[in-house]
């Protein structure tokens, strides 16, 4: 019987489950090992089936209403004949929970040989798709929780690096006098079921969970000695969809009308009163937009010194980027008058999914915009800033064309997002409030950013990604060779399937999204503050995806700082260890100042920062560089430790001595700054002065030690992760 037969013989019986039996002929279908079996009918076929199978045998009950057969009392093991399974069979049968239910038959096996007991399972997210886990402990895995996730397909590396992740993946190499196990089988099981040409590749779509549990791996191999498969309830529905408008165009055609307008139409500016969408004008035209601008207004002839317009159908030009803010009812009747000579429409109006009823009119939007030519952003969003094109919904936001592209579902979190990045020297290539991404959806613009070449690296705040799968396979896919950091909002919210399993009793809420950043050139962070320090360092930094970072040297004043800094460095993986003798003793040899350690962290008082008017500096970093050669270095300035203390302040030049450094040793190590200040006026002052002059040396500029920890370690993932761009997928990525 076919694998589809099979699968179609269970739903036709009206079951979520299959057999144990029909279970394991699909594993073996697939190549993935199981323990010779025969279903019989009661006692008397056992004892007369099973002398053909070579002892110790075990017994499993089969029925439909019992899902955890060892809770029941449906397995036996260690029978020594068939004599026995018959027995075991009978006495089983007269169990209270086994005799109420509705019994299929009774498997019998051969017991698989001794070995460690795993689980090797899958889930069906409910955005991403198809999810393979790993784990320890068979009937304990639920209590150990010692499991690692990865979104499917899977390559080795993946598979291996699951095994690597487990907690006690010690004991699959053999401890305390056990033999190692065959790990090569355990992987080749876990790509039989996950990887580009395993079951959950083929069939992945027709079940809601999988448990092999437990495979029993030993030296001589893996074999599934339990197998548990729970159907999907219903199929996928078809959803045969029109291409949207401009379907067959480039992402960089796609979305030149929104980051490079030619014309621009506003719907809900006010002759009278001032509405968000005069706010929009006046910041537009206070921006500095160059192209035309065509007010919308039903009966106005003019609205801010501007010529009005009936309808997106009616003016002089078509329009490459309409910014919609009228009472929602009245939005999808506006969109159809485009009549196609609309390319994008940004709907800041409320009141649609958002809200409670308003679901059918979101989707009646979509359906105009798309008869109309038109493709959607939002609703309930906020608007693009965009300085290469012009465009901004902020005020006074930068006219700089910068190197990072944003996307957010949050209209307000997107104002933080560029003026707290502003005042800590990020600069945008462009940034899109999405709100209910309702047509267009992040993957859509995540594919333009990553096409784009004014774009280095992406920020995404997300609080539904919408196509999950989607947007795991382009960050998968060959296009994903720039560095993205995601900020999820509601990352709690995610429903999951009811659990019928250990596999999907374990996926979590946030497994997926883990996964995903295991398996693909993103990064996760937990706060607006760690998006804009990640950002940042991307900005700045030219990641080396063939030297990922590790070692990191931490110079500069304040012994307390250096030590809560070299253990921020060390709770985020990155090693900060004292040098050896061949960098420590051209540093000693300087004969700096009592009270300077030169170990690493290397502790500079303020005294010793004040020799030759704070050139000293450069010596020491010449040392580091060309002896330590570390992976990074992260220089701390305490500014309020120079106030007051001598005639000259050092840190001008300090800051010409970090210059120099950039020009001497370009790229040999990612330099980050830390310019600590006291919070007084004075102090701010000048540390933005400083910022900006950083950052005009190509220098990120933080608050604080930690904050470059963890902007380094989001570096060291990216890198790690980008390296494995230039291998093809499911080869073995080191």
């Amino acid at each position: 019987m076919s694998a589809s037969e099979i699968i179609a013989r269970a739903r036709t019986a009206g079951r979520r489950t299959l057999t144990e039996a029909e279970g394991k002929a699909l594993l073996a279908a697939f190549g993935i090992a199981v323990p010779p079996s025969i279903v019989v009918s009661n006692a008397e076929d056992a004892a007369a089936s099973a002398s053909d199978l070579t002892p110790p045998l075990a017994v499993k009950v089969m029925s439909p209403d019992i899902l955890h057969k060892s809770d029941a009392g449906g397995v036996k093991l260690g029978l020594a004949d068939a004599a026995a399974a018959a027995e075991a069979i009978a006495a089983m049968a007269r169990t209270p929970g086994i005799a109420a239910a509705s019994i299929e038959g009774w498997l019998v096996e051969e017991m698989a040989p001794a070995g460690r007991e795993m689980v090797v399972g899958a889930v069906r997210d409910p955005q991403f798709g198809s999810m393979l886990m790993v784990g320890l402990g068979g009937i304990l895995v639920e209590l150990l929780g010692d499991v690692a996730f990865r979104l499917c397909p899977i390559g080795e590396t993946d598979a291996r690096r699951m095994l690597d992740e487990l907690k006690g993946s010690a004991l699959l190499d053999g401890v305390r006098g056990a033999a190692p196990v065959h790990r090569d089988a355990l992987v080749d099981v876990m790509l039989r079921l996950g990887g580009p040409d395993g079951l959950l590749a083929a069939l992945g779509g027709e079940f809601a969970e999988i448990d092999l549990n437990p495979v029993i791996v030993s030296a001589e191999g893996a074999v599934a000695a339990d197998a548990r498969f729970i159907l999907r309830e219903g199929a996928d529905p078809a959803t045969h969809k029109d291409a949207p408008p401009g379907a067959s165009l480039t992402p960089t055609e796609r979305f030149r009308p929104l980051f490079g307008p030619r014309t621009v139409a506003v719907l809900g500016a006010s002759a009278q009163d001032v509405a968000i969408a005069n706010t929009f004008l006046r910041r537009l035209v206070d921006f500095g937009y160059s192209g035309s601008i065509y007010p919308i207004h039903p009966t106005a002839p003019e609205i801010e010194g501007l010529s009005a317009y009936p309808s997106l159908g009616e003016t002089p030009e078509p329009v490459d980027y309409a910014y919609v803010g009228i009472g929602a009812s009245r939005i999808p009747d506006a969109l159809a008058k485009a009549n196609g000579r609309c390319r994008i429409a940004q709907v800041v109006s409320s009141g649609f999914a958002e809200i409670e009823g308003g679901a059918a009119l979101e989707q009646i939007l979509v359906q105009k915009a798309h008869a109309a030519g038109v493709r959607v952003l939002g609703p309930n969003c906020l608007g693009t800033y965009s300085p290469r094109g012009g465009l901004t919904f902020p005020a006074d936001a930068p006219r700089e064309l910068g190197r990072i592209g944003v996307i957010s579902q949050s209209g307000g979190l997107s104002t933080d997002i560029i003026k707290r990045g502003q005042w800590r020297g990020l600069r945008f290539s462009g940034l899109v409030t999405m709100g209910n991404s309702a047509d267009l959806a992040p993957c859509d613009l995540l594919e333009f950013y990553l096409d784009d070449p004014e774009t280095a690296a992406i920020g995404l705040y997300l609080e539904d990604v919408k196509d999950g799968r989607a947007f795991f396979d382009l960050l998968r896919g060959e296009k994903a060779v720039k560095p993205v950091v995601v900020l999820r909002g509601g990352a709690s919210r995610q429903g999951r399937l009811a659990a019928a399993s250990h596999t999907g009793a374990l996926a979590g809420d946030d497994r997926a999204w883990q996964a995903l950043y295991a398996q693909t050139p993103a990064a996760p962070v937990a706060t607006l503050d760690a998006f804009l320090d990640a950002l940042l360092a991307l900005q700045h930094f030219a990641l080396r995806p063939d030297r990922p970072t590790s070692t990191v040297t931490l110079f500069g004043n304040g012994g307390g700082s250096s030590v809560l800094g070299a253990d921020a460095f060390a709770r985020a993986g990155l090693d900060v260890t004292p040098f050896g003798p061949e960098a420590r003793e051209p540093l000693e040899a300087m004969q700096l100042p009592p009270g300077t350690s030169v170990a690493n962290p290397i502790d500079t008082p303020v005294r010793t920062l004040q020799e030759k008017d704070g050139w000293v500096a450069g010596e020491i970093l010449d040392v580091v560089y060309r002896h330590a050669r570390p992976d990074a270095v992260a220089m701390h300035l305490n500014l309020a430790a120079f106030v007051g203390r001598g005639t000259v302040d050092p840190v001008d030049n300090l800051l010409a001595v970090v210059e120099e450094t950039q020009k001497k040793w370009p790229r040999q190590a990612h330099f980050a700054l830390a310019l600590r200040s006291d919070g007084s006026p004075q102090i701010d002052q000048r540390k933005r002065d400083y910022r900006d002059r950083a950052r005009a040396a190509d220098v990120p500029v933080f608050d604080e030690i930690p904050d470059i920890a963890a902007a380094l370690a989001i570096v060291a993932h990216l890198e790690r992760r980008l390296g494995e761009r230039t291998a093809p997928f499911g080869a073995d990525r080191a």
